[in-house]
């Protein structure tokens, strides 16, 4: 699958998809939402087993390269799928036989092309956002969804310590919370879709510091950190107990469904993290993921 050499946008994406879906008869894409402004968002379902396990990635709009990141190991595990070679050393066949991944690539995709591409001034919301971003044109830095709030702050988990801890009160590059729970089509769509599937554990791709944020308010599982340590192991990345940070999309998966949920923070660096250190960070990933399909 070839990439664009300087970003991974949301047009990327549906071509990925394109071609997974003509090459590989086994894995479907389905449209699960729109974003606000009705750009689908699609998930792919990839094996035939019983046991569901779901990867998200491009939540924050800046840290677009985990969609790239989460699209290749699609593409590779159904490559070995289908032609019985091995990957991480391991054959996958009789795992996607026991195990279903959906993985939404692109959470945000009006975000992420805010961020790589910036905003025209035939953008209907052009004067909105160069008035949320400070009167600067440089969006790189933007983590938010088009209407400037902060996906990853907009879930049920004590949402309201999350609003009082982040102290800010409208749109803006990161950190808004959003006026209300769900208020975003994006996050709506996450948990619509999330309610609508048995998932038995979730991971959500971030970027960056190589780490893996495995509970919440001691709502996780008792068997979340032992899973997170073989997460770990997988990839080198180091397993943190976070505390003082509500209302994220896996808080919310472990507070509701009390299953393992985790927060990956790939690679190392400051966001966005170039397509330079793609090949490096995947390499890290990779087995981080196969081995997140046997938790």
């Amino acid at each position: 699958m070839m990439y664009s050499v300087q970003t991974y946008g949301y047009l990327d994406l549906v071509e990925g998809v394109r071609q997974l879906g003509g090459k590989y008869p086994f894995l479907s894409a389905h449209v699960i939402g729109q974003s606000v402004m009705e750009k689908p968002i699609i998930a792919l379902r990839c094996g035939t087993g019983p046991r569901l396990i779901h990867m998200n990635g491009s939540i924050h709009a800046n840290e677009w390269i985990t969609s790239a990141l989460l699209m290749r190991f699609v593409g590779d595990l159904s490559a070995a799928y289908y032609s019985g070679e091995k990957l991480c050393g391991q054959h996958v066949d009789q795992l996607c036989s026991e195990v279903t991944l959906w993985a939404v690539p692109m959470v945000n995709p009006d975000g992420v092309e805010l961020s790589q591409r910036g905003v025209p001034q035939s953008h209907p919301w052009y004067p909105q956002l160069l008035e949320w971003n400070g009167g600067s044109d440089q969006f790189s830095g933007w983590k938010g969804n088009i209407r400037g709030v902060d996906l990853n702050d907009q879930f049920p988990a004590h949402w309201e310590e999350e609003c009082k801890r982040r102290g800010i009160t409208s749109p803006g590059p990161r950190d808004y919370p959003g006026p209300y729970p769900l208020s975003e089509p994006e996050a709506l769509t996450m948990a619509r879709f999330t309610e609508a599937l048995p998932f038995a554990a979730v991971i959500a791709l971030h970027t960056q510091g190589r780490e893996i944020y495995w509970n919440y308010r001691d709502y996780e599982p008792a068997e979340a950190e032992g899973m997170a340590r073989r997460l770990g192991q997988a990839s080198g990345y180091q397993p943190v107990k976070l505390t003082g940070s509500d209302a994220g999309y896996k808080d919310w998966f472990i507070q509701h469904f009390r299953r393992p949920g985790f927060t990956v923070e790939a690679g190392y660096g400051e966001n966005p993290l170039p397509m330079a250190q793609f090949d490096r960070i995947y390499v890290e990933l990779q087995p981080l993921l196969l081995e997140a399909l046997k938790l």
